[in-house]
C-alpha cells in the first residue's frame, strides 16, 4: 500500500519545536496537509517552513489540556480542511522533582498537560471517525500516534509525573486501537529518544535528532500501516524497537493462602532477587537490543 499522505488531513500538537516541528514538517513532505498546535505563536515558524516547500499548514493554538483547544483543532481541520485523517499527539512538558518534594501543582500539571491533552484532541477525533463511519457505512482510514516513554517502564526516580502520566498514555493508545478498529481507526504509540528542550541536559548528539524519529510516525500515519495498531515503538537514530506486552515472570497457586504459605512461596521466590532489577532504567533503556 501507498506510503505517501497527499490528500491526508494531520493534526500535531506541540508542533512548535523538536519532535513536534519535526513530525508535522514530514507529515507535509509526505503531502499531508497540516493543522499545526502549540501556544501561541510557538508554531509560526513551522508554518512558514512548511508553506516555504509548498505545504498547506493551519495554526490551531492553545494549550492542549484546555477543551476549547481540542474542539478548535478538530474545527480547523475539518472545517478548515475538509476531515481529518491523522492525529498525532507531541505535546508535553515536564516538572521534574524528587517525590517527596513533588508538589500537588507539579504533579497534576505535567498529568494535565500529557494525558489530558491525549485524551482531548483524541476523544474529539474518535467521536468524529465514529460519526464519518456511521453516515457512511464503511471504515475509515485514520491513525493516531501518540507519544509516550520508556519512562513509563522504568519510573524514572525523579519524573513521578512524567512516568504516571506517559504510563496512562501507553494505555490510552491501547483501549483507543481496541474501541475503534472497528471504525477503520488505528492506534499506536512512541517511545521516542530525541536531543530536544525537555531532554536536554540528558539526550544529545546527532542520533538523537528529532529527524529520526520522524519517519516511523510518518509511515505510522499512511495506508502502508493500516494493519499495525495497538504497538508501542521505542525510536532513535537507526533503530526501532518494537515492545512485547508484558509477561508473566512467576506464578502461584494455593486454594487457601496463609501468610507462613505466601512468605514461603513468593518470599522465597523473591529471596535471591532484586525487586526492582526488571525495571531498571539501565535495562529497560539497553531493551536488550545491539546499539546501532
Amino acid at each position: 500500500m501507498s506510503v505517501d499522505l497527499d490528500g491526508k488531513i494531520a493534526i500535531v500538537t506541540g508542533a512548535g519545536a523538536g519532535l513536534g516541528r519535526a513530525e508535522a514538517v514530514a507529515l507535509a513532505r509526505a503531502g499531508a496537509r497540516v493543522v499545526l498546535n502549540d501556544l501561541s505563536g510557538a508554531a509560526d515558524k513551522a508554518a512558514e517552513e512548511i508553506r516555504g516547500f509548498g505545504g498547506e499548514a493551519v495554526i490551531a493554538a492553545g494549550d492542549v489540556s484546555e477543551r476549547g483547544t481540542a474542539d478548535a483543532m478538530l474545527a480547523a481541520a475539518v472545517d478548515g480542511f475538509g476531515g481529518l485523517d491523522i492525529v498525532v499527539n507531541n505535546a508535553g512538558i515536564t516538572r521534574d522533582k524528587m517525590l517527596f518534594n513533588m508538589s500537588d501543582e507539579e504533579f497534576d500539571l505535567v498529568v494535565r498537560v500529557h494525558l489530558r491533552g491525549h485524551f482531548l484532541l483524541t476523544r474529539n477525533a474518535a467521536a468524529h471517525w465514529r460519526s464519518v463511519a456511521k453516515s457512511t457505512g464503511a471504515p475509515v482510514d485514520a491513525a493516531v500516534v501518540n507519544t509516550s516513554s520508556e519512562a513509563f517502564l522504568s519510573g524514572p526516580p525523579g519524573q513521578a509525573n512524567y512516568g504516571a502520566a506517559k504510563a496512562g498514555i501507553t494505555a490510552l493508545t491501547m483501549s483507543t486501537a481496541r474501541s475503534m478498529g472497528r471504525s477503520g481507526v488505528r492506534a499506536n504509540a512512541i517511545c521516542p529518544r530525541a536531543a530536544t528542550a525537555m531532554t536536554e541536559g540528558v539526550l544529545s548528539g546527532d542520533s538523537y535528532g528529532p529527524e529520526h524519529v520522524a519517519p516511523l510516525v510518518t509511515y505510522l500515519a499512511s495506508p502502508a500501516a493500516a494493519a499495525i495498531t495497538g504497538q508501542v515503538f521505542v525510536v532513535y537514530g537507526g533503530m526501532i524497537a518494537v515492545l512485547a506486552p508484558p509477561t508473566v515472570a512467576e506464578r502461584f497457586d494455593n486454594a487457601a493462602w496463609d501468610l507462613d504459605s505466601l512468605d514461603k512461596q513468593v518470599g522465597g521466590w523473591f529471596a535471591d532477587r532484586d525487586p526492582a532489577a526488571g525495571f531498571s532504567a539501565d535495562s529497560i533503556m539497553q531493551l536488550k537490543l545491539k546499539e546501532q
